[in-house]
């Protein structure tokens, strides 16, 4: 099976569309306030507004208050959202909106009886964070601790890089791959050469 990829913390179109030209599956957008990703709501409906057909966009949010969640819903229709934090299952559920629930890998919890609580979630991220920490850190988390009870995608995250991603995804399979502060120069600045070097990895691998 062919290991999707997304570029999340996306902040510049020339970035995106640099995305979009390498073959990634979707694109993230960070609309948490406190991250240094943070994007404006108009700017990213610049940039998702020019991505090609079948690239999907991935709106990220972490314990942010419903009305904001519900006013980037209806400027930007993503595709999916994606919630980092402490959100409980009737909240995630509450938008009618396919999402990703993230697991903090980083924590001493059960990741299937976590993710039980989510019976709608469309999926999980596997982050390296502890509970309510940001993601983007840069770190890895021991990879052997990837629940393989969860019958739903699951999206490995956490201080991927192109030069470890093939590793990671020898060992845990993942249906995808989640990367920001491996592909970047500086936060929500892309590298040019890093975003060409991870794609180039995960399809030697996943070939």
């Amino acid at each position: 099976m062919r290991t999707r990829v997304k570029f999340c913390g996306i902040t510049r179109i020339d970035d995106a569309l640099e995305a979009a030209a390498l073959g990634v599956d979707a694109v993230g957008f960070v609309f948490t306030r406190q991250s240094k990703r943070y994007i404006e709501l108009e700017n990213a409906c610049a940039i998702r507004a020019a991505l090609p057909p079948f690239v999907a966009c991935v709106a990220l949010f972490m314990d942010d208050d419903a009305t904001w969640v519900s006013e980037v819903l209806k400027k930007l229709v993503p595709n999916y959202l994606q919630f980092h934090g402490r959100e409980d299952a009737d909240y995630c559920d509450g938008f009618a909106s396919p999402y990703f629930k993230a697991i903090a890998m980083g924590a001493a919890q059960d990741a299937a009886t976590f993710a039980a609580q989510y019976p709608r979630a469309a999926g999980f991220l596997l982050d390296s964070h502890a509970v309510g920490a940001a993601g983007g850190s840069g770190e890895t988390f021991d990879w052997t601790r990837v629940p393989r009870d969860i019958n739903r995608p699951l999206l490995l995250a956490g201080g991927l890089t192109p030069f470890n991603v093939a590793d990671a995804i020898r060992q845990v399979q993942p249906y995808g791959v989640d990367v920001s502060s491996g592909i970047e120069a500086a936060p929500g600045i892309k590298d040019s050469q890093k975003m060409r070097k991870f794609i180039e990895e995960v399809n030697r691998v996943s070939a």
